[in-house]
Parts: structure tokens; C-alpha cells; sequence
């Protein structure tokens, strides 16, 4: 297998989809390149080629080749000239068009006399020319590598309308391809919105410790394992650890989340969160696009290369439209012999809005979702949500919060509640184990002091050994201790779903410490509203046993699997799959890694600052809140709506402005006035996701 590398190539001048495609087939086209992916609102492409075959210099001729520019390479002196001037002649031609439009329709109107009549046909045909350069350089370029083009069709229109010496008309039609090219420039710009608001939130510099001064300099010359400080009210600009001072901090730009966190010594904080109150020194662990935002940034950014087939349909419709165009225009000319009628099809059919009818419907609804801690890493996945109709459920860290604790303390042996809580809390004192953790906790709850051990032991996947005052203190699961024999407390506690410790003082049995994962509370509600959005199954698959996963089944009102491994929950998956459903894994994102890869689409909860969490998953939730699944159910649905209006926008007009041109109700000059208008229609549709709420 060939060695194959990925780099990142910018690419400056693209505006509309039909520019990615150009760069996508030219830079396709090298030897060498695997893949190559251009995402518009990046201004990139992400370039998979074979190491040592293809060169950057290679890459940027191919991209100069179909029109665009690479500017981060050196050499660009020759076309930062060429882009001004073509910026000066489209000036040029928007000024004269605007003259030319108001002059026309000003003698339609029988406001004053045939002015235009005054001027020379050649005269006329070189202020088009000259207006359209730029244009008509692209289109030839195109037709070059074998591309057609919306402007093609228009540019042909043009030429037709010169050949029957309508000068005026061919003038106006340029003059409205250039306004065109603004809007969908602008349309483009709307959509990089999201990126650009993410962006802004990071904050460009920061404050270092160097040579034992405090010195603000360049977020870029921050290196891993500097010192950080933050005052009061700055943003934090690293990843990192807080080394000393305390603050609260507003994470709102990485989690969505409004309610702010306190930091202290120890704690982690990330970069574009605020420091609200306190000062801080932090030692910097990740910086940059290594840092969680920096991360969601650049996923944000890579979205638009995983496209639904939705929008695959469109790239592909928009291949073949155009040259159906150009027959129906031929077919117009043959039937009615008035080769204005034919130039009117030419210029009125708009292939962009069935371009743009998808990608920026998705584009907005990522962006939106990503500022408020909703991660989507492409179209692909909002489409795939949209139709999905299983979802599978972990249970720790998922449903719950995974983290335990303790419900019952029971005597066996007339030993007092208390004194069995402190000699297990004590004898876990040392050990990491989360049940430890919560023996500790409610030993502090009740204020019990912990005595001092010895000869401590831990016993893996048994439980824990120590000497306290004297005596064998034995903490953990049945197979540690001596009586086998089955308690009746025992069974009740694991119908009820309880995780059991028994406690043994020098070999005798004295007590039974119950433990249970503690449900967040916000599940009941999601869960009512996530099948209240023709969700036909919701499943939870967990590793517990079977008491505990038939108590929280149950109680959620939902079908369970229990004591399932990993490779369970991916067969679980497979199984749905295979029957024809779309199914939709919500995990932590570390230990339901494999099931979240499996599934249609992996939500992970919590995933900020959890690199396998980012990875693993499709929809990573940047905080752990539940009520956020149910809405990243309902924005996958609403940006679907926007796209199929979109879609049937785009093709009434084309239907009907195509139909209206052909019999000569529309001139061509009124074509080339509304060819711009399903690129705003579809603008104004696709805004309302910038503002989605849930």
C-alpha cells in the first residue's frame, strides 16, 4: 500500500460551491492524490496524496490552473496583480452597469428618449467585453478542464445576444452575473459566519511568566509547559492547570453551558472560557488548535467535507442540469425561431441555489449548535439524525453520573451503622476505586472521623485489606470474604439494582455497605421529549447486572440489556442495523468507543477536553446535559425541513423561469434581474437556523 500523508492547502478567491468543485477536480486530477476534499467555508482543501509524488508546487499551479490562488505560498506577486485588477475592471463594470440598468429601464418606462440607440453597436459590445472579462475567463478556463457552469449558460447568453446586436441587453445580463457573483459571494461569507464567531472567542494573545516577568505576547509563541496568568475578567487563552489563585469561570463559549464553575489549585480550565472573578496562573498543557476549542473550531471547519447524500444529489443534479439547460434553450430556438426567447433560458436557470440548497442550510445549524456546546461534525449526520429511529444508551457516566453512593449501611452482627461506615471508609482510605471515593464521602457526610491503617492491600476486582486498631478489616465484593452463606438483605439490595461491599472484621461478617450510581436528574424529562420525536425504540445496553439494569429500565420506562462487554454493545448495534434501522449510540465516549464508531451516528456526552470523546463520536456534546440530546434530535429535523424548502424553492423557479423564458414572457433582461433571486431566497431560509434556540 502506498505510504499516503494529509496536508491542508488554503485556497483564496473560491465564493461558490461551484468553485470547490473546480478545485476539487483540478488538484484530483495530479498523480499521486488519493483524495481531496474543499471545504468552502475553510478556504482550504484537505488534500490526501501518496508521499513523495506530489509536490506543493504541483498543487498550486492545479489551483492557479482552475482560478484561484494559493496565498500562503511564495511567489503570489503576479496574482495579487492579476486579483486587482480584476477587481478594478468588476468595479468598472458594476458602475456602468448600474448606468446601463437605470438608463433601460428608464426607457421602458418612456421616461426619456432611446438613448442607448445614440451609441455605437461596437462601442457597446466592447463595454461588455471588457465588463464581463473576468467572467468569460473563468467560463473558457472551465470549459478547458471540460466544466460547465451556471455562468456558462449566461455567458453563452451573452454571446447570443451580441450575434442579434441586443448590446443593451447583453450589457444588463453581464452586469447582473457580476451582481450575482456578489450575492453568492455573500451567501458564502453567511455561511463562514459560524467559524469566524467561533474564532473570535479565543482570545489572540496572552500573559507569560519569563525570566521571572509576567510579558504578554502572541497566542502563537505560547509553547506547552509555560506559565499562564489570567486576571479578572480576561479570557483564558490555553488548555491547562491551575498552578495557583482561584476564579470563576464562565465556560459558555466551549460548553454552552451559562452557569458558571469555580477553579482552584489542581483544577483544569480551557482556553475561551472567562475568568469572572479571581486571578489565576496556569500551567499551559495544550495551546492553539491542540486546545479543546481549538479542536471544535477545526471540526466545525472540516464539517462541511462529510456530506448526506442529500447533498451529494445536489452536486451530482447540478452536473447534469446544465447541459439540460443548454438543450431546452436549443429545442427554444428550433420551436420559436427568436433567439432572444433561447438567450432568456440561457440566463434565467440558476444551478447555484440547487448547489447551495444543502451546505448552508447545514452549515448554519453546525455553527449554531457549536455555540452551544453541540458538536456535529458534518451534514452526513444531521441527515442520518433526522431519519433515525433506535437509539442505545449507556448507563455509567451516560444516564448517570458515574458516580456512586452509598444508600444503606446494614449491621449484621449488632456492630453499630457508624462504626461500620468508618472502619470501611478507613480501609479504602488509600484506594482510587469510586466506590472508595464514595465510602469516604459519606463518612464525611456524617462527620465520622477515619481511623489510621496499616498493612494496607489492594485486591484487584475483589475489594481491599488493612490492619485498623488491631484488627483484619476485609472491604469489597463476595468472592473476598469467608460466609457464603445468601442473606435475604442481600437479595432485596440487588433486585433494587445495589452494588454490595461486605465488610469482614477478623474473618467474621459483620456488615453490608449498599452502593448505587446516582441518575441525573434531568433524564426522566429528556427522555419523555426524545420519544416524542418518532423515536420507535429506546434501549439502555449496560454492563451492570441484571437487577441493577431492571430497576433503571423500569423506572425510565424503557427495554435494558445487562452485563454486556464492548463487543456486545457493537453486536447489539449491527443487529438493528441489519433489520433496516438507523440507529443512534449516546456514550461517555471512552469506554463506548467501539459502539459509538458502529452506530449511524455516536453522541458522546461531556466531551470537552476528552480527545477520544472528540474523536469517537459524530455528535459530541461539549457538556453533560441531557436535555441537549432530545435537541440535537430536533435541530437534525428543522435544518432537514430547511433544506427540502430550499430544494422545492429552487426547482419552482427553475421550472418556472425556464418554462416563462422558452415561450418569450420573460426577456432577457428581466432574466438576468431575477437569476440572483433564489441565492437570497435560499440565504433568508437557511438564516433561521442561525438562530436556533433548542
Amino acid at each position: 500500500m502506498a505510504n499516503l500523508q494529509t496536508i491542508e492547502v488554503p485556497v483564496a478567491g473560491m465564493d461558490c460551491m461551484e468553485c470547490t468543485q473546480h478545485v476539487q477536480h483540478a488538484i484530483a486530477r495530479l498523480p499521486g492524490v488519493s483524495s481531496v476534499e474543499v471545504l468552502l467555508t475553510a478556504q482550504k482543501a484537505v488534500i490526501q496524496l501518496e508521499a513523495g509524488r506530489v509536490d506543493l508546487p504541483a498543487i498550486r499551479k492545479a489551483v492557479e490552473g482552475a482560478g484561484y490562488s494559493v496565498p500562503q505560498m511564495q511567489g503570489d506577486t503576479l496574482r495579487a496583480g492579476e486579483s486587482f485588477t480584476r477587481k478594478a475592471i468588476t468595479t468598472l463594470a458594476l458602475v456602468v452597469g448600474v448606468l446601463l440598468f437605470v438608463v433601460v429601464a428608464g426607457e421602458w418606462l418612456g421616461l426619456f428618449a432611446q438613448l442607448t440607440d445614440q451609441v455605437p453597436f461596437w462601442l457597446g459590445a466592447v463595454i461588455v467585453v471588457v465588463g464581463g472579462l473576468p467572467i468569460f475567463i473563468d467560463v473558457v478556463r472551465s470549459a478547458l478542464h471540460r466544466e460547465v457552469t451556471s455562468h456558462t449558460l449566461m455567458s453563452l447568453g451573452v454571446l447570443a445576444a451580441l450575434t442579434v446586436r441586443q448590446w443593451t441587453t447583453a450589457g444588463v445580463v453581464v452586469f447582473m452575473m457580476h451582481i450575482g457573483n456578489y450575492v453568492e459571494s455573500f451567501t458564502a461569507d453567511r455561511s463562514r459566519k459560524a467559524i469566524k464567531d467561533l474564532s473570535a472567542m479565543t482570545s489572540p494573545v496572552a500573559r507569560v511568566e519569563r525570566k521571572g516577568e509576567e510579558i504578554e505576547v502572541s497566542l502563537d509563541e505560547v509553547e506547552a509547559g509555560e506559565v499562564v496568568v489570567v486576571r479578572p475578567g480576561e479570557k483564558i487563552p490555553v488548555d491547562g492547570v491551575v498552578l495557583s489563585g482561584d476564579a470563576t469561570i464562565d465556560q459558555a463559549a466551549l460548553t454552552g453551558e451559562s452557569m458558571p464553575v469555580e477553579a482552584g489549585v489542581g483544577s483544569k480550565v480551557y482556553a475561551a472560557t472567562v475568568a469572572q472573578l479571581g486571578s489565576i496562573r496556569i500551567r499551559a498543557v495544550h495551546v492553539g488548535r491542540d486546545s479543546a476549542f481549538g479542536r471544535v473550531i477545526q471540526l466545525v471547519s472540516e464539517a462541511e467535507a462529510r456530506r448526506g447524500n442529500v447533498q451529494r444529489f445536489a452536486d451530482k443534479f447540478s452536473g447534469y442540469y446544465l447541459p439540460v439547460v443548454a438543450g431546452i434553450a436549443l429545442l427554444t430556438l428550433i420551436f420559436s425561431g427568436n433567439p432572444l426567447n433561447a438567450t432568456a433560458v440561457l440566463v434565467v436557470a440558476c444551478s447555484c441555489s440547487i448547489a447551495l440548497a444543502t451546505p448552508i442550510a447545514m452549515l448554519a445549524s453546525i455553527g449554531a449548535g457549536a455555540k452551544r456546546g453541540v458538536l456535529v461534525k458534518g451534514g452526513k449526520f444531521l441527515e442520518l439524525l433526522a431519519r433515525a429511529d433506535v437509539v442505545l444508551l449507556d448507563k455509567t457516566g451516560t444516564l448517570t453520573l458515574g458516580k456512586p453512593h452509598v444508600t444503606e449501611v446494614i449491621s449484621l452482627n449488632g456492630v453499630n451503622e457508624n462504626t461500620i461506615l468508618t472502619l470501611a471508609a478507613s480501609a479504602e482510605r488509600y484506594s482510587e476505586h469510586p466506590l472508595a471515593q464514595a465510602l469516604r464521602e459519606a463518612a464525611s457526610e456524617r462527620e465520622l472521623a477515619l481511623s489510621d491503617v496499616c498493612d494496607f492491600e489492594a485486591m484487584p476486582g475483589k475489594g481491599v485489606r488493612a490492619r485498623i486498631d488491631g484488627s483484619q478489616i476485609t472491604v469489597g465484593s463476595q468472592r473476598i470474604v469467608h460466609e457464603k452463606s445468601q442473606l435475604q438483605q442481600v437479595k432485596r439490595l440487588e433486585e433494587r439494582g445495589r452494588t454490595l461491599l461486605y465488610l469482614e472484621k477478623d474473618g467474621e461478617l459483620v456488615g453490608l455497605l449498599a452502593a448505587a450510581d446516582t441518575l441525573r436528574p434531568e433524564v426522566p424529562a429528556a427522555l419523555r421529549a426524545l420519544k416524542a420525536q418518532k423515536i420507535s425504540k429506546v434501549e439502555l445496553l449496560t454492563g451492570d447486572n441484571e437487577f441493577s439494569a431492571a430497576e433503571l429500565g423500569s423506572r425510565l420506562g424503557i427495554d435494558y440489556r445487562a452485563n454486556l462487554l464492548p463487543e456486545d454493545k457493537i453486536n447489539v448495534v449491527k443487529e438493528y442495523q441489519a433489520q433496516g434501522h438507523t440507529v443512534v449510540m449516546v456514550g461517555d465516549g471512552i469506554n463506548d468507543a467501539p459502539a459509538l464508531a458502529q452506530a449511524d451516528v455516536g453522541i458522546a456526552m461531556g466531551a470537552s477536553g476528552t480527545d477520544i470523546a472528540l474523536e469517537a463520536a459524530d455528535v459530541a456534546l461539549l457538556r453533560e446535559d441531557w436535555n441537549l440530546v432530545p435537541s440535537v434530535f430536533r435541530i437534525a429535523r428543522r435544518t432537514m425541513g430547511v433544506v427540502r424548502m430550499n430544494l422545492i424553492l429552487s426547482a419552482i423557479y427553475n421550472v418556472a423561469g425556464i418554462s416563462l423564458a422558452a415561450f418569450g414572457i420573460i426577456p432577457p433582461v428581466l432574466a438576468a434581474a431575477l437569476q440572483s433571486l433564489p441565492d437570497l431566497g435560499i440565504l433568508g431560509n437557511s438564516s433561521r437556523l442561525f438562530r436556533i434556540k433548542d
